[in-house]
């Protein structure tokens, strides 16, 4: 757009509530009721300062009571003539006029253009490529009455090179885990946010990525995102086998609460030690996983760290099999999360509770009796907050990391070489454990009991205590096993456990220690009755 060439509109436009004051005055001394603004030239120098001097703050209230009871009394006719960026150097024109003009477009009156400039201020900061921003509203030129300009001033990031780098410790994996990050902002001025980040586990998890997110593609309004990444996990303690992928991520909508994203991933099992059970035998190897996933999220509660009331609830679905190769793996994949809220009206005292449900199924030829793919499937266990994971029905406080669900039996090691695995007469047989192997259905429930500490400096700096009770089942079915499949016994084999304990939160993550105590557990689980220590970073929460 334009810039105005009229010389009312001066290079320091006055803010809205000056401007509103001086548009009232001048009605009242005219004796008219006209739906204009006008605004006094402003000039730098002593004149200017002489001025603001001669204006005393009994007069200067007087313009406000005026302003308010203009506003108070009905809408004050004005619409938008011109938008004037300022400010911004390397951004491009066009893409601050795309985040702004539809929420100008249709403002027709002063109140309107208020929430206005207050939307279109909100959706400028979360682009995170300015330091700040700021939106004054200006008189038109003197031959177009009831008209404003919107004067737009941002400064763009001083550093758009940031980097983040941190040390997470995951206990029940006994595991440390070094993670950082660059970001580098707007390099080719349309909003465009490029980053690239590594984690480096000692004995788990290594991963590299790098992608790059738009905030609008051409006439698509929406964000697009794409990333690249490299990672390895080593599952051998718990399910023998190491996992290898290569894989690229395409985000193709994301809209307020809908996000869709499109994944092509080339993925390797291996098992080093040769003792894996039957079941990851069968799905050693390489495949091809290409599927589209959609999420949809609401959450309306007041904090992530420690709500005290509000609900949130997230559902994802997923398809894989897009594609002709035989090797894709074909699945569908449901998950449900609703987690909810409500104080108690003493201590901070607040009660947490949350359900969450997953299945998981294979289609295509044989489906019947075919199994679902083993890192699709769901397993549970682990020392992550429940609170904070809103992501399906993965936490239960008390059990290792996938130390719930169905196991297969490994390979039995003999003790004198050179024997065959299949005689068992002339030698011992070390006992070989058993392979976490997942599986298709899962339910989580918890309930959660948060309140403050009787030290004041326990209550300033936010560190709490907890009671918590949690419940959760996982088995694996086959479509053709679904048949006999028995609700009631369900039910009746929910593993659980229930404790207390002092939570820590911080900036950067949130530190339980809990005492933990097993409720129920059947033959094959990892559960423990003790003291745990368990850490949610932000990204999780």
């Amino acid at each position: 757009m334009a810039i105005p060439s009229d010389s009312e509109a001066g290079p320091n436009p006055k803010p809205v509530e000056e401007l509103e004051a001086e548009s009232a005055t001048n009605d009242e001394d005219r004796g008219e009721d006209e739906d204009e603004i006008e605004e006094e030239e402003e000039e730098d120098g002593d004149d200017e300062e002489e001025a603001e001097e001669d204006e005393t703050p009994a007069a200067q209230r007087e313009n406000i009571n005026r302003l308010f009871r203009r506003l108070s009394g009905g809408p004050v006719r004005l619409r938008v003539q011109d938008i004037i960026i300022r400010g911004n150097t390397k951004t491009k024109d066009a893409l601050i006029e795309a985040e702004v003009l539809d929420a100008f477009r249709s403002a027709c009156s002063m109140q309107e253009l208020i929430q206005a400039a207050g939307l279109a201020n909100t959706r400028l900061r979360q682009l995170d490529i300015f330091d700040s921003v700021s939106i004054t509203l200006d008189s038109g030129p003197s031959e177009l009455p009831g008209t404003a300009n919107v004067v737009i001033d941002v400064v763009e990031a001083r550093n758009p090179l940031t980097g983040e780098f941190g040390a997470y410790s995951k206990p029940e994996a006994r595991s440390w885990s070094l993670e950082g990050s660059l970001k580098l902002k707007n390099l080719f001025g349309y909003g465009d946010i490029w980053d690239a980040s590594g984690a480096y586990g000692f004995g788990q998890t290594s991963e590299i990525s790098a992608g790059v997110s738009l905030p609008r593609f051409k006439a698509i309004s929406t964000p697009r995102t794409t990333r690249v990444s490299l990672l390895s996990q080593d599952w051998l303690k718990f399910s023998s086998y190491k996992e290898r992928l290569l894989g690229l991520s395409v985000g193709l909508i994301s809209t307020g609460n809908h996000d869709l994203a499109y994944n092509l991933t080339w993925r390797n099992l291996s098992d080093p030690s040769h003792l894996s059970s039957k079941t990851i035998r069968r799905q050693l190897g390489h495949s091809l996983l290409s599927s589209l996933k959609y999420t949809y999220r609401i959450d309306h509660r007041d904090s992530n760290l420690r709500p005290t009331r509000g609900y949130a609830l997230l559902s994802t679905s997923q398809f894989g099999g897009l594609g002709p190769d035989s090797r894709i793996l074909r699945f569908i994949r449901q998950e449900f999360d609703v987690r909810g809220a409500f104080p108690l009206g003493f201590y901070n005292a607040a009660v947490n509770f949350g359900v969450a449900a997953g299945a998981i199924m294979p289609w295509g030829r044989g489906f019947m009796d075919s199994t679902s793919p083993l890192p699709e499937r769901f397993y549970m266990g682990g020392h992550s907050s429940p609170i904070c994971s809103l992501g399906g029905p993965t936490s239960l406080l008390g059990f290792k990391l996938r130390g719930v669900g169905p196991t297969d039996e490994r390979r039995a090691i003999l003790t004198k070489h050179g024997e065959d695995e299949a005689s068992t007469s002339s030698g011992r047989i070390a006992s070989p454990g058993g392979d976490a192997i997942g599986g298709n259905l899962a339910v989580t429930a918890f309930a959660d009991l948060s309140f403050d500490l009787p030290l004041k400096l326990f209550r300033e700096s936010g560190v709490h205590g907890h009671m918590f009770l949690n419940t959760g089942n996982l088995v694996d079915l086959t479509l053709a096993e679904f048949k006999n499949f028995s609700f009631r016994g369900f039910l009746e084999t929910f593993r659980s456990s229930a404790g207390f304990g002092i939570i820590f939160p911080t900036r950067f993550f949130r530190m339980e220690i809990n005492y933990c105590c097993i409720l129920k557990q059947l033959q094959h689980d990892h559960g423990k009755t003790g003291i745990q220590f368990g850490f949610s970073t932000p990204k999780v929460c």
